[in-house]
């Protein structure tokens, strides 16, 4: 089959980079690995992971998170990683 359908999405430049950083190791490019997600979709029936809708409980807890003057944040999992590392 022709390949001619294209596809243009826009991510964090820091996402972009620490996950190609990930396909690079595992032999992917960015291109292949929309294609395997793509092709998970198909033979799943939807995305290929759970993606649970959070309850009222959680909902709350994470409103209550979101309004803390303490609440740290990260522009990455990685810078996250290191904090909780460190």
């Amino acid at each position: 089959m022709s390949k001619t359908a294209m596809m243009r999405a826009r991510i964090e430049p820091t996402l972009k980079m620490e996950a190609e950083a990930v396909l690079a190791k595992l032999g992917l490019s960015p291109t292949e690995a929309i294609r395997l997600f793509y092709h998970q979709i198909l033979l799943q029936g939807g995305l290929p992971f759970d993606v649970p809708i959070p309850n009222a409980k959680t909902r709350a807890a994470i409103k209550e998170a979101r309004k803390s003057r303490k609440l740290k944040t990260f522009k990455s999992a990685a810078d996250l990683i290191r904090t909780v590392d460190a």
